[in-house]
């Protein structure tokens, strides 16, 4: 979006959109590398929004630009290179930043593409607490339309390259893409590492001016009176950068403004899409969701945390005399310190309590899983080496990240509930969702850990002297104090009034806390572990069933020679796809997560035996088919939400079985319409002209009665028939021997006469050898059959 005293675009603006279309990719970066390097600053300034725009995507999602999310080495190896060098820290795009912000130009950013609480916040003319928006908005000129952030060219940059992961999401994709291997991807991580490295400080610009430094953005009037909420915030930029000259600006405060301005505009693109009161109105199941999360966005948040986590744990050891703290420390060591709780804790924790309620109950909730567990284990990504041991142990969580647990305690507590409310109503048959399961348990079945999280709900539930509820909620509010680099607050020593604070801060000073280790948590944990039981014996019943079937194949049930079986209710499930390796794996996590979660809140093996006696006796007496739960009343038997819930996941289901004539069942799925109804037709003639026949037949003593006997009637089906209350006028069905040619009409058998057939034809058999063969071997089967079912035993009539 050009900057609004643009009128015209230049020559060179024509020039460079032409090239887009007349010239390939890697020619025209190298182009503008060339311009970059030797064009003045004014000439640049005015194709520095379009090049931007090109690069990255309009805001409203028509231009694609370079399409970085679907941009792969794999696919395309010239087009990625060059895309990743063109756009790298020290390449030629942030040169052109560089040189734009050396001579202060400002570009304007619609406030209308600004996350939803933002938008809502400036256009009620209310300042948002985050400092990245102060001083910066303004109204538009005569005759312009809507509000506009007015950006240095970094932030203008950064606010593009952060937002095309929201925008552009109907991008077109040709192939399958890893979102953790695109060019996006690769950037998000390449600029975490540059400007929050974890060793070291951020590389100082490239400056063109010699013996200068870039200035950094100086404070500016606000175009119109704003009421903040909370605290005024003095900008860390305004601090330790605009209140000196800039040739003799500090190289690390010359950092900071650009960590501390990259960690907000990506906070602040990826995570305030929630406020706390739009976060308590999306309670409600009825309220519709204003913005809805991707996978590709989950994931790119986990890598954010991550860093965040290996930045904050680089932290050097903390003096221990507070007068070499305040001559030492510098202030990017002061930013990993304050890093997580002050900018990211609140957003992250609204983005994940909205995900855990909100995200379908399929597996692409492992990507919102693992950011989760990922912040919760800020030591995985401590850079001391764990001890090495010969033994295969779990590593203890040491007693130092105490304070971590009791200051994220809605974290681990709050969302773990939130998580077995999702177990509850997943189906644990299936392999990734009994992995999910299996992670969780193991993460919280750390040893000390659990210890730990039950200390911080001790001291939360700590009677309190009177706390005011302005104190609760800007205790840990961003607002505080101003910037985190001004005079540190006095250190609080009272944990429980840390734990407090946090909660209360989180969610207001009304909020109802529901202990992790207490009574109504420890009941949903037992129902999680009865439908873990569930589950593996339903992956038992269900693995049993596929060995029987593989064992009961023949050569000659797969040509659908046998009558079909009318009265399966065996639906299935998508273990009999994936196979008995996926049946094996299921078993194996839900087993462990078991035994987590009996470590975790300490379940006795009584309470597990009487939970495996329940579900065993639950089973029939084959112990494969289990009826939904339900309750008796005098309509008959009653649904119970559980046994919605076991229907709907597939994990239990009535026997249902056609009771009719079979020769009227519906047709099935495949089977050939129009087959079944010619041979019905058939069927029936040939059943009227011969029916006295087959009756002598079938009641003779000999072989060839008990042949026909076989294969002419079904004893079972009938008794079943003339006793069910469904028949009422059992004179008129036809209950004697028939012939059923329905088995012809089966894509199955049909394919296997066409293979007969063309297999004859290589042995050049023709037609009626070809029919004679099939004769010949389905007579051969029938006398087998015969023999196997009927034996020698002599007729009952």
């Amino acid at each position: 979006m050009a900057a609004p005293h643009l009128q015209q675009p230049s020559f060179l603006l024509a020039t460079l959109k032409a090239d887009c279309v007349n010239k390939p990719f890697a020619q025209r970066c190298r182009d503008l590398e060339t311009l970059i390097e030797e064009l003045p600053a004014k000439e640049l300034h005015g194709i520095f929004p379009w090049l931007v725009e090109s690069i990255f995507g309009s805001l409203d999602g028509i231009i694609v630009g370079w399409n970085l999310r679907c941009l792969q080495g794999r696919t395309n190896p010239n087009e990625y290179s060059v895309a990743l060098d063109f756009l790298d820290p020290s390449g030629p795009m942030m040169k052109l930043v560089y040189k734009l912000q050396a001579e202060e130009y400002r570009y304007d950013f619609p406030v209308s593409y600004l996350p939803g609480p933002v938008k809502a916040s400036i256009q009620e003319q209310v300042l948002p607490e985050c400092s990245l928006y102060h001083n910066k908005v303004q109204f538009p000129s005569s005759g312009g339309l809507g509000l506009n952030l007015a950006l240095n060219p970094f932030e203008y940059y950064m606010f593009y390259f952060a937002i095309s992961l929201i925008t552009q999401k109907n991008s077109p994709v040709t192939h399958h893409v890893s979102p953790s291997n695109s060019a996006y991807f690769i950037l998000v991580d390449t600029y975490l590492k540059c400007f929050l490295p974890t060793e070291g400080s951020v590389l100082p610009p490239p400056s063109s001016n010699p013996g200068g430094a870039i200035p950094s953005p100086t404070p500016r009037s606000p175009a119109v009176p704003f009421s903040s909420y909370g605290m005024h915030h003095t900008s860390l930029l305004k601090r330790h950068i605009a209140h000196q000259p800039s040739v003799n600006a500090d190289p690390a405060s010359q950092e900071i403004w650009r960590s501390e301005t990259l960690l907000q505009i990506f906070v602040e693109m990826w995570l305030h899409h929630y406020s706390l009161e739009m976060y308590q109105k999306m309670q409600s199941p009825h309220v519709k969701e204003s913005f809805k999360p991707t996978e590709e966005h989950v994931l790119v948040v986990r890598l954010l945390v991550k860093h965040l986590h290996a930045f904050s744990n680089s932290l050097k050891p903390e003096p221990l005399s507070p007068s070499a703290h305040s001559h030492t420390a510098s202030p990017l060591e002061e930013f990993k310190r304050v890093v997580i709780p002050r900018f990211v804790q609140e957003k992250l924790y609204i983005f994940l309590q909205h995900c855990f309620g909100h995200w379908p109950l399929d597996a692409s909730f492992r990507a919102v899983l693992e950011m989760w567990l990922s912040y919760l284990q800020p030591w995985r990504y401590a850079p001391e080496k764990p001890p090495q041991s010969t033994e295969p142990l779990p590593r203890s969580v040491s007693d130092k990240w105490a304070a971590f647990i009791q200051e994220n305690l809605l974290m681990y507590t709050k969302l773990f509930v939130g998580f077995l409310n999702r177990a509850l109503r997943t189906d644990l048959v299936s392999p990734k969702n009994a992995l999910m399961v299996f992670r969780v348990a193991k993460v919280f079945a750390q040893p000390n850990l659990a210890e730990m999280i039950l200390k911080g709900e001790q001291l939360f539930l700590e009677p309190e002297l009177v706390i005011p509820h302005r104190q609760h909620r800007l205790f840990m509010s961003p607002t505080l104090g101003g910037s985190f680099l001004s005079s540190r607050s006095p250190a609080v020593t009272d944990a429980s009034f840390k734990v407090k604070s946090h909660v209360y801060s989180l969610e207001g000073q009304d909020f109802q806390y529901k202990q992790m280790f207490g009574t109504e948590v420890r009941n949903l944990v037992l129902k999680l572990a009865q439908l873990i039981c569930q589950a593996q014996q339903t992956a038992k019943s269900i693995s049993d069933h596929s060995a029987e079937t593989m064992a009961s194949q023949s050569f000659f049930s797969w040509f659908r020679f046998t009558p079909s079986e009318v009265n399966g209710s065996y639906t299935g499930n998508d273990l009999d796809e994936i196979g008995q390796d996926s049946i094996k794996k299921t078993d194996e996590y839900l087993e462990k997560a078991l035994e987590y979660l009996c470590q975790i809140f300490k379940l006795s093996e009584a309470q597990l035996t009487q939970m495996m006696m329940k579900c065993g006796t639950a089973q029939d007496e084959n112990g494969k088919k289990q009826l939904p739960d339900c309750i008796a009343s005098e309509n008959g038997l009653i649904l119970t939400p559980l046994g919605r819930y076991q229907i709907i996941n597939g994990l239990r289901r009535f026997e249902l079985q056609y009771q009719g004539d079979t020769e009227l069942q519906p047709i099935r799925s495949y089977e050939n319409a129009a087959l079944v109804r010619l041979l019905f037709r058939l069927s029936s003639a040939l059943n009227e002209r011969f029916a006295d026949q087959m009756e002598v037949l079938c009641s003779r003593d000999d072989f060839v009665g008990r042949l026909c006997r076989y294969h002419l009637t079904n004893p079972q089906l009938i008794q079943k028939i003339r006793y069910s209350p469904v028949v009422r006028d059992r004179t008129s069905h036809n209950w004697g021997p028939r012939i059923s040619l329905r088995f012809l009409a089966s894509y199955r058998t049909l394919i296997s006469l066409l293979m007969i057939y063309f297999l004859a034809s290589w042995f050049y058999v023709g037609p009626v050898g070809c029919t004679f063969i099939i004769l010949i071997g389905y007579f051969l089967y029938a006398v087998i059959m015969t023999f196997f079912f009927e034996g020698w035993k002599p007729h009952e009539h």
